[in-house]
């Protein structure tokens, strides 16, 4: 069966002409948009629905099918080590109110938007971002890229799309969540690192700097050329050295 006048609705789903009756793939809420209602064993279902519309002498509600996804085991590694640095995490999902919460309780997230649209994303980030949050996202697909800019730190994983990648700050090459957690903990481990060697450098130039050039020579304190030069070199070592730290501890 070849399927004709392909169209697809942003956010809503997608209409085609099949075996001359037209046909409409939607999401819950489009379904509602064109007056029709989701059947009452349906509505507790977890995961995404969408729904079969067929037009034969008016709109007619032919099937649905439930898509869902698994909970990947390194997620649970991902969010134990980021809620030990304090961060918060809340999911936005265009799936149903149900998968929503079955998903956040079992991560134990701190919150979730559910049945979120494409745009709709955006606006969520701005929400938080309106509370005073520092927010990062990540995201994989077309639909995440308005919020991927927003954010403050966007994260794109490699295996997502184009637009993705090339909106975010950040892309992860592999998929795994841990790599998340990774990206922070370096982060914050390099962070560390680099006020370290900054004082360190500092304090050389405060201290050393002034004695070489006989500041304190009245209270028979003066560094010779010589030993400032070999301070300056120690303390080129101890920063290297210090930076270096950085990738055993990683």
């Amino acid at each position: 069966m070849e399927a004709t006048n392909f169209k697809a609705i942003k956010g809503k789903g997608l209409e085609a002409v099949a075996d001359n009756k037209k046909t409409i793939i939607v999401s819950p809420g489009y379904l509602k948009e064109l007056g029709l209602s989701v059947p009452d064993l349906l509505n507790q279902v977890e995961g995404t629905m969408i729904f079969v519309v067929i037009e034969n002498n008016g709109l007619n509600l032919v099937g649905a099918l439930n898509l869902s996804d698994t909970i990947r085991d390194e997620s649970y590694d991902a969010i134990r080590l980021l809620r030990k640095e304090g961060i918060k995490m809340w999911m936005l999902t265009g799936d149903n109110e149900s998968s929503a919460k079955s998903v956040a309780e079992t991560l134990k997230l701190d919150g979730y938007f559910a049945g979120v649209l494409p745009h709709q994303k955006q606006e969520k980030v701005k929400e938080l971002q309106a509370k005073g949050e520092f927010v990062a996202m990540v995201g994989d697909g077309i639909n995440d890229a308005p919020a991927l800019a927003q954010a403050n730190v966007g994260i794109a994983i490699g295996s997502g799309t184009d637009i993705a990648a090339e909106t975010a700050d950040i892309i992860l090459v592999n998929s795994n969540p841990k790599d998340i957690a990774s990206l922070v903990l370096f982060g914050k481990a390099t962070y560390k690192k680099m006020v370290q060697n900054l004082i360190w450098a500092t304090g050389y130039n405060v201290i050393a700097i002034p004695l070489a050039a006989g500041v304190l020579v009245g209270f028979g304190i003066l560094l010779s050329p010589a030993l400032g030069a070999i301070f300056m070199s120690l303390s080129t070592v101890v920063v290297a050295i210090n930076a270096k730290m950085l990738k055993v501890k990683r």
